[in-house]
C-alpha cells in the first residue's frame, strides 16, 4: 500500500514529515512537493515528485497542480493520499477522490480555532476523512488525532550564557516582515555572528551578509550551534527550532501591518508559549533582555510519542 504524501514547502511539508512516523506510513510512500532548498534538503534520499508551485490563495498554481495531480495519480500506483495543505491538498483530492483513493486532511497546527481555507475547501469532498491538531474544535466532522508539538517538552538551566551566535529566520514566503527585522538589527549585539535568513524582507538597514533561503540541513545545523534562535511565528521555523533544542524567540506577524493575509501566527505564539516551547514577543516589544533569556532554555524530544489518531491506517 503506497502513500502519497502532499504538502506545499514550509510549514505544511515540515509538519507532515514530523507526522509521517507516527503515521506508521514513512517507509511505504511517496512525496509530492515544490523544488526548494527545505524540500531537497529534509526529504533527501526519498522518493520525491515536484509539482509547480503555488502560494496562498493562488488559482493559477492550484490550476497547475491539479493538472500535475491528474498525471501522477495514473496507473493506480497510489492507495490513499495523506495532506496537510495548502492549496496542492486540493488539487491532490480533487482527482484522487473522484478516482475512489481515500483521502486525509490534517489541518496545520497554525488553525487553533478552526480549519483553513483549504481546510473548508476539502471537507466538502467525498471520501475524505478530516483532523485537526486541537481538541477545543474537534466535532462529528473533524477528529482530534494529537499535535505535532506532544513530541517536544522545554528545561530551564540553571544559568544564561553570553549572546555569541545568534539564528534570525523570517521564512520564505512572499509577505515581508520589517518591523521584525529592524527591531533585530538594533538590539542584537554588534560582536554576535548572526544567520539572517530574511526571505522577501527588506529595509534601509539591511545586514550586509542577509540571505533570502537558507538550505534546510544548514539552518539545522547553525540552529544547534546558536545561543538564541528568532524567528517569525510560523510552524516550520517553530519545528526546526525545537529539533535543534532551541526554545525560540517566536514573534507573530501581523494582518494590519500586511504581514500575512490573517492573524493566525498570533494563536499559533500563544498555543507554543502556554507548552513553554517558545518565548513569544511582539515583533516591537523584543528586547536585548528577551535574547539573554533564551540562552537559559533548552529543547528535549520524548523517546516515546502517541501514534498520531487516524482512521483506515491499514
Amino acid at each position: 500500500m503506497t502513500t502519497l504524501l502532499v504538502a506545499s514547502t514550509g510549514g505544511h511539508l515540515a509538519e507532515l514529515h514530523d507526522l509521517a512516523p507516527r503515521l506508521g506510513v514513512r517507509d511505504d510512500c511517496v512525496w509530492v512537493t515544490f523544488d526548494s532548498p527545505q524540500s531537497r534538503s529534509l526529504l533527501d534520499g526519498a522518493e520525491v515528485i515536484h509539482v509547480p508551485p503555488a502560494t496562498s490563495r493562488d488559482l493559477v498554481g492550484a490550476v497547475r497542480d491539479l493538472v500535475a495531480a491528474r498525471r501522477v495519480l495514473r496507473g493506480g500506483r497510489f492507495s490513499r493520499v495523506v495532506s496537510t495543505g495548502a492549496s496542492v491538498a486540493a488539487s491532490f483530492f480533487l482527482p484522487a477522490a473522484r478516482a475512489g483513493l481515500p483521502c486525509h486532511y490534517i489541518e496545520s497546527a497554525t488553525r487553533t480555532v478552526g480549519p483553513s481555507l483549504t481546510g473548508r475547501l476539502v471537507a466538502r469532498l467525498p471520501r475524505t476523512d478530516l483532523y485537526t491538531q486541537y481538541p477545543g474544535w474537534a466535532d462529528d466532522r473533524w477528529r482530534y488525532g494529537g499535535s505535532i508539538f506532544d513530541t517536544y517538552t522545554a528545561r530551564e538551566l540553571p544559568t544564561t550564557r553570553p549572546v555569541s551566535r545568534v539564528v534570525v529566520a523570517l521564512g520564505t514566503q512572499k509577505y515581508g516582515f520589517p518591523r521584525l527585522l529592524e527591531r533585530l538589527v538594533r538590539i542584537v549585539p554588534g560582536t554576535a555572528e548572526v544567520l539572517w535568513q530574511v526571505g522577501s524582507t527588506r529595509i534601509d538597514r539591511m545586514p550586509a551578509d542577509a540571505r533570502r533561503q537558507v538550505p534546510f540541513a544548514e539552518m539545522q545545523q547553525a540552529m544547534r550551534e546558536a545561543d538564541v534562535v528568532v524567528t517569525h511565528a510560523g510552524v516550520g521555523s517553530a519545528l526546526t527550532a525545537l529539533r535543534a533544542g532551541q526554545r525560540a524567540i517566536y514573534v507573530p506577524r501581523r494582518r494590519r501591518y500586511g504581514e500575512h493575509v490573517d492573524d493566525h501566527q498570533v494563536e499559533m505564539a500563544r498555543e507554543l508559549d502556554r507548552r513553554d516551547l517558545v518565548l513569544a514577543r511582539e515583533a516591537d516589544a523584543v528586547t536585548e533582555a528577551d535574547l539573554t533569556l533564551a540562552t537559559r532554555w533548552t529543547i528535549s524530544a520524548r523517546t516515546e510519542v502517541t501514534p498520531f489518531r487516524w482512521t483506515n491506517p491499514t
